[in-house]
């Protein structure tokens, strides 16, 4: 199939590439025409695993190509995908769509033939409603133009392993029996029969299917993590707390991990999201547990930063702290809403020193916290530190051997806001070694 995909940030780029890995070819579009340079020249301007190469592998054959174009990209092919952000309003809980029906306005007058617009963007339930009067509004082929609703399940730095062997496809339509369905089906063929759990819906079920997934994962994240602030109160360990109740198979350990918490662009921004929607909709009671999940994950980085005081006598002004991470989770350099970020911005808000260190975040963590300072080398981070913490579970952090670090510190003490440390190991290395929810 010919297809397009209309913004090439984290979720589109991938889906464009994976599209081009199908078999299909693609012309990605975005506005951005720095980063379709980047893009065109085989390279993401993000870091995801396996993403580059395929890209390089595409581009170079001509299957897969990007441009700044609407009019090129409506008269490409009659499967358009949308992929552009819907970030949190300003201010607000609700989601932002600006960019989604600024798209559509500008991609509808150019559809002079029949033609599928799947929007895989995460919007409030009633958004395709709205997409398909702008379509048909504004496109000259009028109700020609179909649409259907394809969510995103991706997990950052899996993205390209969830694009082409997803766990779940969810297909949403408006009609039965539509042409949509039929050009869907056709370019998702490959993945549909290799047996993926393929649900074919309406509209709101589809719209609804991403930011439901997100508030359960955020709420079972939260419950463990409620359970380590009693665990830490009666001396009880939530690591095997949760292995206990991870065997339950209605439970089930995955997901269910005791730490800092969640950040990212995705789990905050969709369970607030998604209470703004329940406002809308006059069933704001129905998602009340959602303000708590909200709130215990916020206070867990506020644990962080009281733990520090504590180890610190009480005080942090004037002393020299290593965190080790800056994105807000491993496999990425995605800074967005991250808690150890947050951490190391409130220990400097309070007067401390703080060095920050990450395999791929970096950059993105200098251009947005200028006032912190940052080293390439976890161990030289630690350089005259007087405590340490692990806030992101890189598996580079986990096999650095204690006693090298021990070297270069003022105090061997470390936090570990991640559980990913041999805890052992590290106290018989002469640390003294804290964790959220542990004794």
């Amino acid at each position: 199939m010919k297809l397009t995909v209309i913004g090439c940030g984290y979720l589109g780029a991938t889906h464009a590439a994976c599209m081009a890995e199908l078999g299909h070819e693609v012309l990605g579009m975005d506005c951005d025409r720095d980063k379709v340079a980047v893009l065109n020249a085989g390279k993401a301007p993000f870091f995801e695993r396996e993403l580059d190469e395929m890209l390089t592998r595409h581009t170079t054959t001509g299957r897969l190509r990007f441009t700044a174009s609407y009019a090129e990209a409506a008269a490409f092919g009659d499967l358009h995908f949308i992929g552009v952000g819907t970030p949190q309003q300003p201010g607000e809980m609700a989601y932002d769509l600006t960019h989604l029906f600024t798209a559509v306005r500008q991609l509808a007058p150019r559809l002079t033939s029949p033609a599928v617009v799947a929007v895989k963007s995460t919007v409030p339930v009633g958004t395709a409603l709205r997409v398909r009067d702008l379509l048909h509004e504004y496109a000259p082929v009028g109700d020609a133009v179909e649409v259907a609703w394809n969510p995103e399940f991706l997990r950052e730095s899996f993205a390209v392993e969830d694009t082409l062997r997803p766990d779940r496809l969810v297909l949403g339509f408006g009609t039965e029996d539509s042409w949509a369905e039929a050009m869907l089906r056709q370019c998702f063929e490959k993945i549909i029969e290799s047996g993926t759990p393929t649900i074919i819906t309406d509209w709101p079920t589809a719209e609804l299917a991403k930011a439901s997934a997100n508030a359960f994962l955020a709420t079972k994240i939260s419950f463990i993590n409620a359970m380590a602030e009693v665990c830490e109160a009666s001396g009880a360990d939530v690591g095997q707390l949760a292995d206990i109740l991870g065997h339950d198979v209605r439970i089930g350990r995955s997901g269910m991990r005791p730490g800092l918490g969640f950040g990212g662009g995705c789990l905050p921004k969709d369970i607030r999201g998604f209470m703004a929607c329940a406002g809308e909709l006059g069933v704001d009671q129905a998602l009340t547990i959602l303000r708590e999940v909200d709130a215990i994950n916020n206070r867990r980085r506020e644990r962080m930063v009281d733990l520090a005081r504590e180890q610190l006598d009480g005080n942090v002004g004037g002393k020299r702290i290593t965190v080790w991470g800056a994105a807000f989770k491993p496999g990425t350099d995605d800074i967005r809403d991250s808690p150890a970020l947050a951490v190391a911005g409130r220990l400097h808000e309070l007067g401390a020193a703080v060095t920050v260190t990450d395999p791929q975040a970096l950059d993105n963590a200098r251009k947005l916290h200028p006032e912190l300072d940052y080293a390439d080398d976890p161990i030289a981070a630690c350089d005259n530190a007087d405590l340490l913490l692990h806030l992101t579970e890189w598996p580079q952090f986990s096999h650095i051997d204690p006693h090298r670090v021990a070297a270069h510190v003022t105090r061997t003490k470390v936090i570990d806001g991640r559980g990913g440390l041999d805890a052992g190991r590290w106290r018989r290395a002469g640390w003294t070694y804290r964790a959220l929810g542990c004794p």
